[in-house]
């Protein structure tokens, strides 16, 4: 089945979810779109007053986010209708999209964000090298393949994704490449704490056996919000995403 935003503003191209990057507008989708959007939240909170590229923008609402803190942003991305639709929908005068390969963007600025896109590609040594020569700190933020892919799996079943890593290979990659690494771990939090502590006490029998399935869950997942995740650097193993913060 397909999925497109909903209710977009006049004159913007919807965008239809391919599993490639997420999306807000699409109630389906929104548990992945909070999730992203936690963490761009909590670097919107530490961008104030700097000149931040957002790599890989996709939909362009992270990059309008952090615009509202920070004194420039560029969001780059190589897609010919992400760009579009993100030019188009995301208007503030310190705000511009740029379409190009992550690969080939060059301008100086104080922070890189780049968020869930590392195990997309396919040198990326040679990427965040490049990111280290024009950044004074890059966000960087992949998924915990052990929380991810089956227990014991290389990698996921996702189609897009190159590799995956856990808590050490990652700060590894980070520390090849920068001189401080920081990892935080993406948790749930409060509903989200909550579902996962009835799915051990056996919810996941309860719902289908009632027949609430579909009715639950419609109502549970369009509820979701980012408050509904949090960052921590403890419980490493468990997290659903890691954030590097390296400098």
């Amino acid at each position: 089945m397909a999925y497109a935003q909903r209710d977009q503003p006049e004159g913007v191209p919807p965008l239809e979810l391919t599993g490639e990057r997420t999306l807000p507008d699409v109630p389906e989708e929104n548990y992945w779109y909070r999730r992203h959007l936690a963490v761009y939240e909590w670097i919107a909170e530490r961008c104030e007053g700097l000149k931040v590229v957002d790599l890989a923008c996709g939909e362009g609402y992270g990059s309008d986010l952090l615009a509202t803190r920070a004194a420039e942003v560029i969001g780059v991305d190589a897609n010919p209708e992400a760009h579009e639709h993100a030019r188009l929908r995301y208007q503030r005068p310190n705000l511009r999209f740029q379409r190009t390969l992550v690969e080939e963007f060059d301008e100086q600025v104080d922070a890189v964000v780049f968020l869930q896109t590392i195990e997309h590609i396919h040198e990326p040594d040679r990427l965040l090298e490049r990111i280290g020569s024009i950044s004074r700190t890059a966000y960087i933020s992949t998924p915990n393949r052990l929380t991810l892919a089956p227990p014991g799996a290389d990698k996921s079943d996702n189609p897009w994704h190159l590799h995956e890593y856990d808590a050490t290979e990652y700060r590894a990659l980070m520390a090849a490449h920068f001189d401080h690494v920081e990892l935080l771990g993406v948790l749930h939090a409060r509903r989200l704490r909550l579902h996962e502590l009835a799915i051990r006490l056996g919810w996941d029998r309860i719902h289908p056996a009632a027949r609430l399935t579909k009715p639950f869950y419609d109502r549970f997942v369009p509820a979701i919000s980012s408050k509904d995740f949090k960052l921590s650097r403890d419980d490493l193993d468990q997290a659903l995403d890691f954030l590097a913060v390296c400098r």
